[in-house]
Order: C-alpha cells, then structure tokens, then sequence
C-alpha cells in the first residue's frame, strides 16, 4: 500500500481546522495534546481513493489514530464522533 498526500489542498485548509476543534472538542484535550489530521490518497485498486488519518499524540501516553475513508468535506460530526468513541471504523 502506498499513500501520499493530496495534491493540490493549501495546508491547513478550513475544513482541517474544523475537524481538529471537533476532534479536541470531543476528547476533552488540553494543549499540549497535538491532533494531526491529514488526508491521503490511496492508490491501492478497489480502495477509496481518498481517506482522513486523524492522530492524536499526547505529551504523555500512548498515541492514538483513526481512519475515515472518506474526503474530510463529507464527514460529519456525528461519523467523527462515532469513529472516535469507539462506535464506528478505525
């Protein structure tokens, strides 16, 4: 499998920034906590051909990451909140 990021998207696009406050927002993180969001392009056949990669890298403890296979543009809430506690694809 060979991912790469998008082309073509200015960093970090309003979108990116949303899903970010969401994802601290929905976690309770404090700043010293990092949330990377990044979307990716698979060129894997019979894959999506875009997905979002979201980690959490906490000063302390063990990392976390979730990925969407969808375009950031297309998540909503509710499926951010669902992968995110449990209840949805990681």
């Amino acid at each position: 499998m060979h991912l790469q990021p998008r082309p073509g998207i200015a960093w970090p696009s309003p979108r990116l920034r949303e899903l970010n406050h969401v994802v601290r927002a929905l976690l309770g993180l404090d700043d010293d906590t990092a949330v990377v969001i990044r979307q990716l392009v698979r060129d894997e056949a019979g894959q999506p051909p875009l997905q979002t990669v979201v980690s959490v890298l906490p000063m302390e403890g063990e990392p976390h990451r979730w990925v969407l296979h969808r375009p950031a543009e297309q998540i909503t809430e509710h499926e951010l909140r669902a992968a995110l506690l449990g209840h949805g694809p990681r």
